[in-house]
């Protein structure tokens, strides 16, 4: 049995089905959408909902900590082999300026096949 808040979301959105699968907003389902005409125009071969992403920084001495996980809405394939993670983002919370820093700051240069597009709702 699933637990329902008689209050709703805390920012007010609502959980959308799109092709199967329960998306946390309206606005990210129409974002999948879109994504989906762009696969269907040959821009990407896959996409993949809900990637998780390690976020780290790195210690004097040169090794790896792990910090947390960030857990992109979007990770889409381009037929070159490359990435693009895309984030929708309706409301920006300080937890997000957080791991979208570190994600700019570590991860991305690590990760040279990938880059990052926030599409923000308006």
């Amino acid at each position: 049995m699933a637990y329902i808040s008689r209050y709703g979301s805390k920012y007010g959105n609502k959980r959308t089905e799109y092709k199967g699968y329960q998306y946390m907003s309206k606005f990210e389902a129409k974002v999948a959408q879109e994504l989906d005409l762009r696969k269907a125009a040959g821009e990407f071969i896959n996409i993949e909902a809900q990637y998780r992403i390690k976020l780290y920084c790195y210690l004097p001495d040169g090794s790896k900590a792990d910090i947390f996980t960030y857990v992109c809405d979007f990770r889409c394939e381009r037929p070159d082999g490359t990435y693009l993670l895309v984030e929708a983002k309706g409301h920006v919370t300080d937890t997000y300026r957080t791991k979208r820093k570190l994600l700019d700051l570590v991860w991305l240069p690590d990760h040279l096949d990938h880059e990052f597009e926030e599409v923000r709702q308006r």
